[in-house]
């Protein structure tokens, strides 16, 4: 066993398909070996899917050949919101020691007590194998991995009451997403000012509705990090029959979709609350993430990453999802609503509000050219409808109205 977990953790996945397939069928007859190498490494992987994954919990999942990890794990999710607990959900149901991070001690009896949470996602039972908790010297100081699931605009300050107790070289996941309004910070730069350069950082994004998650439908969701083998044993963690995870290095990429894919959100959102129709959303999406594009283009972002599951993918889940919070903040703008009405009457964070006034502001900063606005119109305009200066009616006939010209910005024929 010790053997084999040492293989599991220096071999790659095509040598280890092979040793496992030798080590399955050592005592078969001469004709086994002579199957063909494919069909071989098949079954070895159906073995393999069969004996260390759980059944699957929807009729749609991911089959998946990771191993367990070769030593214990302990993991603190830090936010107890929606997708906080989602996260801790993927952590606990396999079976990984997990606590949740909240801030009020009715929160944390009821999941400890019942296995419920008092007042979000209140149908689901979670993991026995998640506890919650209000210390965070309870979960913070022995954990092996931490996710910090707190809101943008939020976690800086958060981050100061907790960092005492946070060692100085575990890795620290975020699945946080925009742009600082006071700084102008994506959480990479919020991560690094509060807790030091020399940590591990991961960045998990791509589209994935909490809810969906706890119900255990498939999901596929990226991890960025600047250290590749770190993306790997987070997604190795994480994954399973729903919940799938890729890999990147661009971590500048799944930020900038994270945000930006919002802001569009809302844009959508709008436009659905005019009744424009499904002909207007779908090009006011599209041209949404043509700009999200070039501004990742300017700062270093790969194209692949914006097409992507954290760029277009994420874009997509959230002007077009049900569950979308600023997809719906959006529509009942377009319906006439004001945003203090909107605000009063709910207690969800609609990230792309503080974001999007935010993102210009971050353009406006780090981008150098001629008529900004002209360049990125969408996000400017949207911004302008937030601090009222439009109304959705204008903002959208304004972009109607917008000079002619070539579909892609970088194109040169």
């Amino acid at each position: 066993m010790r053997i084999q977990r040492l293989l599991y953790m220096l071999l790659p996945v095509s040598i280890l398909e092979v040793v496992q397939h030798v080590s399955c069928f050592t005592n078969a007859p001469r004709a086994v070996f002579q199957q063909p190498i494919r069909r071989r490494i098949a079954e070895t992987r159906s073995c393999l899917t069969q004996r260390c994954r759980p059944r699957p919990r929807s009729q749609l999942f991911m089959a998946s050949t990771t191993p367990p990890p070769p030593y214990p794990v302990r993991v603190a999710v830090m936010g107890g919101g929606n997708f906080g607990l989602a996260l801790a959900t993927v952590c606990a149901r396999q079976g990984i020691p997990t606590t949740l991070l909240v801030r009020k001690e009715d929160i944390a009896d009821s999941i400890n007590s019942n296995h419920t949470h008092p007042s979000k996602m209140t149908e689901f039972v979670f993991p026995h194998t998640l506890r919650a908790t209000t210390q965070p010297q309870e979960c913070l100081p022995d954990a092996t991995y931490i996710i910090h699931a707190v809101p943008v605009q939020y976690s800086r300050r958060f981050l100061d009451t907790v960092k005492d107790y946070i060692p100085p070289t575990t890795p620290v996941l975020s699945g946080s997403k925009g742009i600082e309004t006071s700084s102008l910070g994506f959480m990479a730069d919020i991560l690094r000012e509060a807790l030091g350069n020399d940590r591990p950082y991961a960045f998990l994004s791509g589209p994935s509705f909490a809810r969906e998650i706890c119900e255990g439908v498939a999901t596929a969701v990226v991890i960025a990090s600047e250290d590749l083998l770190l993306a790997r044993d987070l997604a190795s963690l994480l994954s399973d029959d729903s919940f799938r995870c890729f890999t990147t290095k661009d971590v500048m990429g799944v930020e900038i979709g994270g945000a930006v894919k919002n802001v569009i959100a809302l844009a959508a959102g709008m436009c659905e609350g005019l009744g424009l129709g499904t002909n207007a959303m779908s090009g006011l999406v599209t041209r949404g993430c043509g700009e999200m594009r070039r501004l990742g283009l300017t700062l270093g972002a790969r194209p692949s990453t914006i097409a992507g599951l954290s760029g277009v993918g994420d874009t997509f889940g959230t002007c077009f999802g049900p569950l979308s919070r600023n997809r719906q903040f959006g529509y009942r703008l377009g319906q006439g609503e004001t945003m203090e009405q909107i605000l009063e009457s709910t207690t969800e964070v609609a990230e792309g509000v503080d974001t999007s006034i935010a993102l210009v502001n971050f353009i406006k900063t780090k981008c150098k050219g001629y008529r900004l606005d002209l360049k990125y119109p969408i996000l400017f305009g949207i911004a302008d409808i937030l601090e009222g200066n439009l109304t959705p009616e204008e903002g959208l006939k304004g972009i109607m109205n917008l000079p002619f010209v070539m579909e892609n910005f970088d194109e040169r024929y």
